[in-house]
């Protein structure tokens, strides 16, 4: 017997068949001897339906009323679940996230994590149910209800499975696991049997939109074992696992890409101690991520500070810097929207040269201009006008080979 949480998406519940057909899916799983847990989301666009509502009232809607609001599109699949699950004879039970005690902080539309009381759900597995819990809510010390944001069910299973010790975290998407690159870019992006949990990190940190990028890092702190794979058919998906020796022979394991961030310029910045604080720290305190950063310097005591940010949140980055901006002396605060980020993820870079090379080389035969670089370990990436995105990701994924069995970097 094993414990297993399993987790479904919204076009996995997207109508009353697919729940049905989800719920006989658990069943058939909880019939082997496993214990069932199972995570849902709000059916495909019910989230939005919901955001839609509020800013047909203001532009810009009370941060806890709206989570109070988009909250409810799990709550109706969750019902659904329990109540098909017991009309073919087995008993479930649904919970919202304030029921099963998801603890966050009370950062409305963006909650982390603190805790989870896992004690009802315990006790409702042992009296045989399988327990039904709503993905992507919880509630912070105060009582009030959070959400987690975009992709936030995947947190909520993997949080849940953590604190549970599960055997399995199963995440069911409508893909079959995680590929070399979006297939929907090329065609002949290939299917990974298993990659590492660093390796899934920076593919989802970077756009992958397979995972959500906290439900990853829960994975690795816990060592969560997850299996990646399709509510639509039964075959094998891709193993998240610890890294393994076999892993650092791929040299490139993907390509991604994302299309939602932002630039922000500050020209000629004073370069003294104490700027770049005055400049980031007010961008922090707004919740704000920043992603890469380049500094250029001037002659005078000068220089040109560059960053990125999520383009959700460039708006009040924009009228933050401009501000800021005023109060430092800076020439010029520009904004570009048009652009997106191409990134290349594989554990084998740390062990082979050339690959920035290539990859710059690749970019300039089809005339794709760089604007900004960022590296890590294991990951390349570089910004780009966004109109070439889709060119830069297939010449990318030919360049490396991803499509083939082989994925050799032959350098010279």
């Amino acid at each position: 017997m094993a414990l297993i949480v399993q987790k479904y998406g919204g076009t996995s519940v997207g109508d009353t068949e697919k729940i049905r057909r989800v719920v006989r899916r658990v069943i058939e799983t909880k019939k082997q001897g496993n214990d069932m847990v199972v995570v849902l989301s709000a059916m495909a666009g019910e989230t939005n339906k919901l955001i839609s509502l509020a800013h047909q009232i203001t532009e810009d809607p009370d941060p806890r009323e709206l989570d109070v609001l988009v909250s409810t599109g799990e709550q109706i699949t969750i019902a659904l679940f329990a109540i098909a699950a017991k009309t073919m004879g087995n008993d479930a039970r649904s919970f919202l996230g304030h029921q099963v005690r998801i603890l966050t902080d009370n950062a409305y539309g963006k909650a982390r994590i603190t805790d989870v009381d896992t004690s009802p759900i315990r006790e409702n597995l042992r009296q045989g149910c399988i327990v039904v819990i709503a993905g992507f809510q919880g509630i912070d010390a105060d009582g009030n209800i959070t959400t987690l944001g975009r992709g936030g069910s995947d947190t909520t299973a993997v949080a849940v499975a953590a604190a549970l010790d599960a055997d399995l975290c199963e995440i069911f998407t409508d893909v079959e696991g995680v590929f070399t690159t979006d297939p929907n870019i090329c065609s002949d992006a290939r299917k990974i049997d298993r990659i590492s949990y660093d390796e899934l990190l920076e593919m989802a940190s970077l756009g992958a939109k397979v995972m959500e990028i906290r439900s990853v890092e829960f994975a690795k702190r816990y060592n969560v074992p997850l299996h990646v794979r399709s509510s639509f058919n039964n075959n094998p998906g891709t193993m998240v696992v610890q890294e393994e020796k076999e892993m650092e022979d791929r040299v490139v394991t993907g390509v991604t890409y994302n299309k939602s961030e932002a630039r922000i310029t500050l020209t000629k910045v004073p370069d003294k101690p104490g700027i770049a604080a005055k400049i980031f720290t007010p961008i922090s305190d707004a919740n704000i991520a920043v992603d890469m950063i380049i500094q250029n310097t001037r002659a005078s005591d000068l220089t040109d500070l560059t960053f990125t940010v999520p383009k959700a949140d460039f708006k009040k980055a924009m009228e933050i810097v401009q501000r800021i901006g005023k109060e430092i002396g800076c020439e010029r605060v520009m904004g570009d929207e048009n652009i997106a980020k191409v990134s290349l993820i594989g554990l084998g870079m740390r062990n082979h040269v050339g690959i920035a090379g290539k990859m710059f080389g690749t970019l300039a035969a089809h005339n794709i201009n760089i604007m900004m670089i960022s590296t890590s370990e294991i990951k390349i990436s570089a910004v780009i006008d966004e109109k070439y995105t889709e060119l830069a990701v297939r010449v990318l994924h030919d360049a490396f080979e991803l499509g083939d069995t082989k994925n050799i970097l032959e350098t010279t």
